[in-house]
């Protein structure tokens, strides 16, 4: 922590003198190093304080850079959020690691008394396959419209939603999880079922691409992705990148079907440099001005509200907050209306400010550790799916508020029951 302290101490004087690519710059060699750290130690490539320390840190080196008009120098507590979060996050993670001693033996995994589970796996697949395109065919036939098929309504897809059904739909982002783990565990006997498992996956991401939604798209192949690197001792480092290049032609097919073109898209991003090609553009800002809708909260917000933001999972599962609509009436403050995208940490801090930050990192920190902890022993095999759900909320933790999203406690769900049904076979 040393090395990321004085990066961090250097970040911040360079951003005060409004040296911003030295700023940023420097939390980037932080972040390259944070991950080796952990890579070096483990040889898990997807070890999740690895990947938090590089994107969270990361993603805040590509904010420092100040690249665009919407951005402008932080607060100090703002400062001290951020770095709360990851030494909160690092703390607790080695804490717990050292209490169990679990995590240096990645790579000498014990299947010897893991059950074959091919089939239950299947069954599980199967039934979620169907309930995902039933739930699908039921909102677009209520609808009466398919969002790839509609031209010239930007948020088409933001619209498409039935409430409570939506969550069944987009559960169908969890199938490509089980399709690995379905073929890595041996597949069936009958080619008709490995045959229909690849039928399966393809349903499944048809969904998103139907539904113009990007980000359920990438999450879906990324936690594919992740429950393979889990389940393998050693993952080639060339294949997330190789999976990133092959996803780039449906981003942009779904951005044009999202009736999102170059003009439309830069005049929000309003890029300090005009000319900067959109495929640059749109990801830095997606990235970095989340940070900057945070620093957004720290000056603007008046007062606290004490775990209701946290706890809104808790109000739209139950149906709590059409009967009591100020649970969730608190407004977002955010640099620009079409930007709502904000941190990991939003809500930590809306909720109880620098201590909710720091209290919340430590959880999340020591929750990662018990998970790399338990790779080595997995017996059951969704838990390889749950460890790669919990490695796409670090990889993008500077995206959303991940645990207070109803729909991210419904993939939890979803998986909890599937491993309750595995671990009865």
């Amino acid at each position: 922590m040393l090395v990321y302290s004085f990066c961090y101490a250097a970040s911040y004087g360079f951003a005060r003198f409004g040296w911003y690519y030295l700023s940023g710059g420097a939390l980037l060699a932080a972040a390259g190093y944070l991950y080796y750290y952990d890579y070096y130690r483990s040889g898990n490539l997807v070890h999740l304080r690895g990947l938090f320390c590089a994107f969270w840190t990361g993603g805040q080196a590509l904010a420092c850079l100040k690249l665009s008009n919407l951005q402008s120098d932080w607060n100090l507590v703002t400062w001290i959020c951020f770095y709360l979060a990851l030494t909160g996050f690092w703390a607790a993670y080695e804490a717990v690691d050292r209490l169990f001693g679990e995590n240096d033996s990645y790579g000498r995994r014990n299947r010897r008394r893991r059950k074959n589970l091919v089939r239950p796996v299947y069954r599980c697949m199967q039934a979620l396959t169907l309930v995902s395109s039933a739930a699908f065919l039921f909102e677009a036939l209520t609808l009466r419209y398919v969002p790839l098929f509609v031209r010239g309504v930007p948020h088409a897809y933001s619209e498409f939603h039935i409430t409570g059904v939506h969550y069944f739909t987009v559960s169908c982002v969890l199938v490509p999880s089980l399709a690995v783990l379905f073929f890595l565990e041996g597949g069936s006997r009958r080619s008709f079922r490995n045959r229909m498992a690849v039928v399966m996956t393809v349903v499944s991401l048809a969904i998103p691409i139907l539904c113009v939604s990007r980000f359920q798209l990438i999450f879906s192949v990324a936690v594919a992705c992740f429950t393979f690197g889990a389940y393998q001792k050693k993952m080639n480092p060339l294949v997330l990148p190789a999976l990133l290049v092959l996803l780039i032609p449906f981003y942009v097919l779904l951005t044009v079907a999202r009736s999102h073109d170059v003009a439309y898209l830069n005049g929000i991003f309003e890029m300090k440099n005009s000319g900067m090609p959109i495929f640059i553009s749109q990801p830095y800002i997606y990235i970095a001005n989340n940070y900057e809708n945070f620093d957004c909260l720290v000056e603007a917000l008046p007062a606290h509200t004490f775990g209701i933001r946290m706890l809104f999972p808790i109000w739209a599962l139950t149906g709590l907050k059409f009967l009591f609509p100020w649970l969730i009436s608190f407004p977002v403050y955010v640099t620009k209306t079409e930007l709502t995208t904000v941190t990991l940490f939003y809500d930590a801090f809306y909720d109880f400010g620098i201590p909710g930050v720091l209290l919340f990192a430590c959880i999340l920190g020591g929750v990662a550790s018990i998970l790399v902890g338990k790779l080595n022993n997995m017996k059951n095999p969704m838990g390889f799916v749950l460890y790669g759900q919990f490695a796409v909320y670090m990889l993008l933790s500077f995206f959303t508020t991940w645990f207070s999203n109803p729909t991210t406690w419904f993939y939890l769900a979803v998986t909890g029951v599937m491993a309750f049904y595995c671990s009865r076979q």
